[in-house]
């Protein structure tokens, strides 16, 4: 029937779009807030211990986000030590929430579906006739990292810089290398930098291989720096 002709037609150029989609790299987009008094310094002085809450001080979780941490801050020249041998302190804040989006999808109704009223009207997919719109309520997950890095002979604040990223994934640990990359990639960021950073999915799902991370946008803020979400 010339009805299945067309229909086996449109299967084969669906099939032919979704292998060309397929190839597009996907990208985790993270807004970044840096507030910085860092001075430089000399690699030598690159020393750190991390910080730890009582909640956090027995954590496997932050044992596994320190490490992922640890090999940020190795890009930039510091050296995990021991705390009495460190010359700053860095602590972790993390966590995630869930919000709601609502989106209003459109409903089509034909009643003339035949080959006659299909696709190939001269009215387009779906003749004279309007959608009636129907809302749909969609989760977003919302993860945050902050990154505080202090000179521990002082207990002054040098460095604090804050990633955040939304989507549709509520898994925290999977988020994490790419909040590390975004926040620690192009570190140091001046003081009252605000910038999205887009770093691309790796072909398994995960970071790439590259440890740099790209802003997209830059900005100087006057607000005081957002807080990360509370530690697990």
């Amino acid at each position: 029937m010339m009805h299945d002709r067309w229909t086996r037609r449109a299967l084969l150029m669906l099939a032919a779009l979704a292998l060309t989609l397929s190839g597009c790299t996907t990208y985790v987009t993270s807004q970044v807030t840096a507030f910085s008094a860092w001075d430089g310094g000399s690699d030598a002085m690159r020393t750190f211990a991390f910080k730890r809450s009582p909640e956090q001080n027995q954590s496997i979780e932050q044992s596994t986000y320190e490490q992922f941490v640890a090999n940020g801050l190795a890009m930039h020249a510091f050296r995990l030590v021991a705390e009495p041998q460190a010359h700053y302190l860095v602590a972790l804040a993390y966590g995630s929430r869930t919000d709601t989006v609502t989106v209003a999808q459109p409903v089509f109704y034909n009643p003339w579906p035949g080959p006659y009223w299909g696709p190939w009207n001269p009215w387009g997919a779906w003749g004279p006739y309007q959608p009636t719109y129907v809302n749909q309520t969609y989760p977003v997950y919302s993860h945050a990292l902050g990154i505080r890095i202090t000179d521990r002979a002082s207990g002054k604040e040098v460095y604090n810089v804050t990633a955040r990223t939304s989507g549709d994934d509520p898994s925290l640990v999977r988020a994490m290398p790419f909040l590390v990359q975004s926040a620690l990639g192009n570190f140091p960021l001046t003081n009252g930098t605000v910038t999205e950073v887009k770093i691309p999915v790796g072909k398994g799902g995960g970071t790439p291989n590259e440890t740099g991370a790209a802003p997209t946008d830059a900005g100087h803020g006057n607000s005081a720096a957002p807080q990360a979400a509370p530690a697990k």
